[in-house]
């Protein structure tokens, strides 16, 4: 049995431990109530736990009978546990009802409703990979042994294929594959291969704003109405946010558009064909969640538009001004939102949560927001140039993102986050696709950087924090 009501976007930041605490705080206290409403038989209790979207998607009616004919005849929840929280967001709990156990998926919205709410029978999770996965660490020195114990971990699940590591540690640069570029091939990834950087994209982003803001083409505290067409500025909601606002998540704007996934031709690739008619479209009427500039919510949205803005304002598609102001000068050559038919064959083959093979996200108009690919090589220039700016234009851009913009519950720079591991604070950021995971993260007073790039979607923030923790013992 398999009831979706709604459709879930796996492609969020995760950020500080304290933070994800009081998300899967929220989530856990909702899930309570379904649990003693299900009990009580009561749909129309839990169907005012929902979200608008969810609401807009399945009516009180229609969602009464599913859970009258498909639900409430499992019989009463006897036991629940949660079985995990992904990317500080979606929990899955593992249900024991009299005659089967069940799992459901569920998140919440900005507003803290039901968006997710998918009951799925339950299956054991497969064994991890008893055989030890290929790797090119050479085992050699202790750095070597400390990454492939915490590698191991990752890479021995049996949902995960492919993984390359990058390290600097007092400026001594190492890097480690694992696992395959293809499922089968034999090839272990290198600096060479791409991937999907996810949301890492973000931090670009933030760099070019930074480097305009530098420049005085614009103002970190601009309205963002001043770059919008007068049909979309005219939607007071928006007057109060600056572009400030969209790179650090205070905008009060939704995590994504929610006109996005009815347009979506290609369930598994959501961002391919939402175009700027289609976002206009939906900032014309939208609503905010805060004010502007007083609370923390991630938004692929809200970066994206900047996006769409830094090209109106520059008359530059976004790859074109990524590569001309940050990788040409940093010489990463191999950083690029498409891919040719030359480089092509250098990108991993992708694989979702089940380990499945699964299509790589392509993006128009929300580009900013994820869309770049790169290669480990790549990242270790771009994690350097992070961890020492110079006194150039693009460094003090990229220094200029490294300060704190907003620290209520959670402290982010310009899309950059920071993280607490051990004692020691961390610039960082993350990116997460159907099909790929990322991590980097920086401490520029103990030299150290750490990337990692995966082709599955299994989260690698454990294994990041893990090598840092490793490094620094």
């Amino acid at each position: 049995m398999r009831l979706a009501f709604t459709i879930f976007l796996l492609f969020i930041v995760s950020f500080a431990s304290s933070a994800q605490s009081r998300q899967q705080q929220k989530v856990d206290s909702v899930f309570n109530l379904v649990k003693k409403y299900f009990n009580q038989k009561n749909a129309d209790a839990i169907y005012n736990m929902a979200g608008a979207d969810f609401q807009k998607d399945l009516n009180i009616d229609a969602f009464s009978e599913v859970a009258g004919k498909q639900l409430f005849t499992l019989g009463q929840i006897r036991e629940s546990s949660l079985i995990s929280f992904v990317n500080n967001s979606v929990a899955t709990y593992k249900l024991r009802f009299d005659m089967i156990t069940m799992q459901l998926l569920m998140s919440l919205d900005a507003h803290d409703k039901l968006q997710l709410f998918l009951f799925q029978e339950y299956v054991e999770p497969v064994g991890d990979k008893t055989a030890l996965v290929r790797t090119s660490n050479p085992l050699r020195s202790d750095i070597d042994k400390k990454i492939d114990s915490a590698a191991r971990t990752y890479i021995q699940k049996s949902n995960t294929v492919g993984l390359c590591i990058g390290i600097i540690d007092k400026d001594k640069v190492s890097t480690y594959g694992y696992g395959e570029t293809v499922k089968g091939n034999g090839k272990i990834p290198n600096g060479d291969n791409f991937f999907e950087l996810g949301s890492i994209t973000k931090s670009f982003t933030a760099i070019l704003l930074a480097y305009y803001a530098d420049e005085k083409k614009v103002k970190l505290t601009d309205s963002i109405t001043k770059y919008l067409p007068d049909s979309v500025a005219a939607n007071p909601e928006l007057k109060s946010i600056t572009l400030l606002n969209l790179i650090n998540h205070t905008s009060g704007l939704d995590r994504i558009p929610a006109n996005l996934f009815s347009h979506a031709t290609d369930a598994h690739n959501p961002y391919k064909d939402y175009t700027k008619q289609l976002l206009y479209s939906y900032l014309k009427t939208c609503k905010l969640s805060s004010k502007p500039g007083t609370q923390y919510a991630y938004s692929n949205l809200a970066v994206g538009l900047l996006g769409d803005i830094l090209e109106t304002i520059n008359k530059e598609f976004y790859e074109q001004q990524v590569k001309e102001i940050i990788c040409r000068p940093l010489g990463m050559l191999n950083t690029s939102q498409f891919l040719n038919p030359l480089l092509s064959p250098r990108f991993v083959q992708v694989y979702n949560a089940g380990g499945e093979a699964t299509p790589p996200w392509d993006f128009d108009v929300l580009a900013a927001c994820g869309a770049l690919r790169s290669t480990m090589n790549d990242m270790l220039l771009y994690a350097k140039a992070n961890l020492h700016p110079g006194a150039d234009k693009l460094s003090k851009a990229i220094e200029l993102t490294h300060h704190i913009t907003f620290n209520k519950d959670v402290k982010v720079g310009m899309a950059w986050h920071v993280i607490t591991v051990n004692g020691v604070d961390y610039i960082f950021h993350n990116g997460g696709t159907n099909g790929s995971s990322s991590f980097l993260a920086f401490n520029t007073e103990k030299n150290i950087a750490v990337v990692v790039l995966s082709n599955a979607a299994e989260s690698t923030d454990k294994l990041g924090a893990d090598i840092l923790k490793k490094l620094v013992d």
